[in-house]
């Protein structure tokens, strides 16, 4: 019988912890990131007709290489659309990421799991293992998240690929100065999955700024591309904290604007810097998959 498989999957907004995720650090120590589902989407069709031909399409709402995980939620939303709906989240959420790997990606896991899943989750990364925590704050919290956290898609190529290959290489060479910085990021997504726990906004701040104080130390370029537009914000306290979405080096930027400033006055001055504003709420449901006959 032809049928219509339509499966939709988040993206994700990285706040603390990213890095860890990676099996280079993951395999000798546990890695702990702190995400946030996004209503941003990969949709993936799959249309097979009465003589069991399959037609597929994909479509996204962000553009790839953005630092959202884009390219994991593509992936999750491909595999949900094969695999079945027997099989839950956390199952093709792996599959997702071991297709990937199959693929050459040698990255972490926390985009595939934080799509499959959605919400706010603690991710801790041992190995092969993943162990996954949904952080529930009130809606409250989530509404202040949404409205103090502001995306930007710089517009910038983000190429984490090279930028991943130094620090990694200086990782495995011991090189104690990346050892801290990635432990930094590490602890920021421990203090923030507490933060959010606790509905600490003074928390969420101080686990972001360990965050940069990290990602600064793994290599200033990292976030260099940003500085420019956000660093006079930041001196001036209208920023609390910011960091790049993904692995550095481009895409979206997430800015933490203090509660005293104006949120439009941010956006209108980034925005005529060439940025674009990304509005966003939090996506509680994650993999969605419908099936109609046709």
């Amino acid at each position: 019988m032809a049928k219509r498989i339509s499966v939709r999957a988040p993206a994700r907004i990285d706040l603390a912890g990213g890095w860890t995720d990676v099996p280079n650090y993951c395999n000798i120590k546990s890695g702990e990131v702190v995400n946030i589902a996004i209503n941003q989407y990969t949709n993936c069709i799959m249309e097979i007709d009465d003589e069991r031909k399959i037609n597929l399409s994909y479509s996204t709402d962000m553009p790839t290489g953005s630092g959202l995980g884009t390219s994991g939620c593509m992936n999750v939303s491909l595999i949900g659309t094969i695999m079945g709906s027997e099989h839950d989240s956390e199952e093709i959420a792996e599959l997702a990421y071991q297709f990937e790997a199959l693929l050459g990606n040698k990255g972490g896991r926390q985009d595939q799991w934080a799509s499959a899943i959605g919400g706010i989750s603690h991710l801790t990364f041992n190995g092969e293992n993943v162990e996954h925590k949904s952080l529930n704050p009130s809606d409250e919290f989530i509404t202040w998240l949404e409205d103090r956290l502001l995306l930007f898609n710089s517009k910038i190529t983000h190429v984490s690929g090279d930028l991943h290959k130094g620090v990694w290489h200086r990782f495995h060479q011991g090189d104690q100065e990346i050892v801290s910085a990635l432990d930094k990021i590490r602890d920021a997504g421990l203090s923030m999955a507490s933060a959010i726990t606790a509905e600490s906004k003074d928390g969420v701040i101080d686990s972001l700024k360990l965050v940069m104080n990290g990602v600064d130390q793994l290599g200033l370029e990292l976030h260099d591309p940003f500085r420019e537009n956000l660093d006079p914000h930041f001196s001036a306290g209208d920023i609390s904290a910011w960091k790049a979405m993904g692995a550095g080096g481009g895409g979206v930027v997430g800015v933490l604007i203090s509660e005293s400033c104006n949120r439009d006055f941010i956006i209108q001055d980034l925005q005529s810097k060439g940025w674009t504003h990304i509005d966003w709420k939090t996506d509680k449901v994650g993999l969605h998959r419908q099936e109609i006959s046709l």
